[in-house]
């Protein structure tokens, strides 16, 4: 038996009906910790989201028949992924379906945030527009500029290549140097310091994973670092940045303005972003293409259909991939 969380595709819920004893969840609502418990003391397999907590003490009431958690989703951030290991449960996710379309996202945020695009947008809709001048809202060039990527994976290699197109120079952190074909490719200059890389960019943009590692990287202390001319640009997990400090070097005017999709708790975003004219916020929507969603829903049927089989599916999830 199959339960899912939230309302997928039509398609990839027909498939999942087709194939296996499935509950679907009808109404989208998201499922409070009781019904979580209660599926997954029932239920074989459990396909989540990213804004269902499966944590140490959920995984502990789950009965003897529950086998395997297959995410809606690339990051596993949600899920206590060694508890469920160590029970014996195995995890998955759906990698590499969403790289291009969280790059296109965030080639979006990092061209809107320097030229004031919403903003702009918004003077015309509220009627606040005076007419074209010399010095009416000016924003930075983007060409030229020296882009810091944090996290040289799938998607940050993609955000690169997209940014060389409009003329930035590509620098990057990373936990591993990437190969040197990747870096001749890309023309990317690698930083070990992240806090040198921070203090020399006109644009900081986010790639890398949530882990407790990482939590907090952009810390006050680090954003304090950055350039008053400086922008974040955020499409990864909103806990990798200090919001509270982001949010008061902007209105203090000690960093530009940021671009964000992601937040420290979604819903629940820091006043001092959303207030602010020099902050672009999107809800979530980085990988929200129809496409995405779909190719998505196909990963997760093909690794619920191979444990089914009795065969270890593709996209397992380990402590140590973490």
């Amino acid at each position: 038996q199959v339960i899912v969380t939230r309302k997928l595709p039509d398609s990839v819920e027909t498939r999942l009906c087709e194939l296996f004893d499935t509950q679907l969840n009808h109404s989208d609502s998201p499922l409070s910790r009781d019904d979580l418990v209660k599926a997954m003391q029932k239920a074989e397999v459990l396909i989540p989201t990213v804004t269902d907590i499966i944590d140490k003490s959920l995984l502990a009431n789950t009965g003897p028949q529950f086998r395997l958690i297959a995410n809606f989703g690339n990051g596993v951030d949600n899920i206590d992924v060694e508890t469920a290991v160590q029970r014996g449960i195995t995890v998955t996710n759906t990698p590499n379906v969403l790289t291009e379309d969280t790059a296109d996202f965030a080639m979006a945020l990092l061209l809107a945030v320097p030229r004031r695009l919403t903003e702009g947008v918004q003077a015309v809709q509220n009627h606040d527009w005076p007419g074209w001048s010399p010095n009416y809202m000016l924003g930075q060039r983007i060409s030229g500029k020296r882009l810091g990527i944090i996290g040289l994976g799938r998607i940050g290699q993609a955000v690169a290549r997209r940014a060389r197109a409009f003329g930035l120079q590509i620098h990057y952190h990373n936990r591993r140097r990437a190969t040197n074909k990747i870096e001749h490719e890309l023309e990317a200059t690698y930083w070990d310091s992240l806090d040198q890389m921070l203090s020399r960019m006109d644009i900081i943009s986010v790639h890398c994973p949530y882990t407790p590692a990482t939590y907090h990287l952009l810390s006050a202390r680090r954003l304090a670092l950055l350039q008053p001319h400086a922008y974040v640009i955020n499409t990864a997990r909103g806990a990798v940045i200090d919001e509270a400090a982001l949010g008061r070097l902007i209105r203090d005017e000690k960093i530009a303005g940021a671009g964000l999709d992601v937040f420290e708790k979604e819903l629940e975003i820091n006043a001092e972003l959303l207030n602010s004219k020099k902050v672009v916020l999107a809800p979530h929507l980085g990988s929200a293409t129809m496409e995405a969603r779909q190719d998505m829903g196909e990963r997760v049927i093909i690794n619920v259909k191979t444990f089914a089989d009795g065969h270890q599916p593709p996209d397992r999830v380990l402590p140590a991939h973490l």
